[in-house]
């Protein structure tokens, strides 16, 4: 596999991995690839989180060949800076190759369960 373009790739872990609500947010159909994400666990407080635990490890998926007005769709999807910070991480594709990409983040607001 080539390896994905750190900056049209996204790390997902939680209701965008159902590639039909993805496609009704983004409003066409996205290439996926099963990854995981090494010392972080995967919450909910209201909202799927990712949190910093070594030696855990996360299911997810790639979201391939985004563009800039997807990542400003998805921008707004996840509430943007009030719930999420979009940061980059590095994780391992199913195929074994290690792929830096960005990941939406939860902020103290969404670990607070938004009070």
């Amino acid at each position: 596999m080539d390896i994905p373009a750190e900056e049209t790739t996204l790390f997902v872990y939680g209701s965008l991995r159902d590639a039909a609500h993805r496609a009704e947010i983004i409003g066409r159909p996205v290439a996926a690839m099963a990854a995981v994400i090494h010392d972080y666990e995967r919450g909910r407080a209201g909202h799927f989180y990712l949190r910093r635990r070594p030696g855990l490890v996360t299911d997810g998926d790639l979201l391939l060949g985004l563009t800039a007005q997807d990542f400003a769709t998805l921008d707004r999807y996840e509430d943007l800076p009030r719930l999420y910070t979009r940061d980059k991480v590095g994780v391992i594709a199913a195929d074994g190759s290690r792929v830096r990409c960005w990941v939406y983040l939860p902020t103290p607001y969404t670990l607070g369960g938004g009070k």
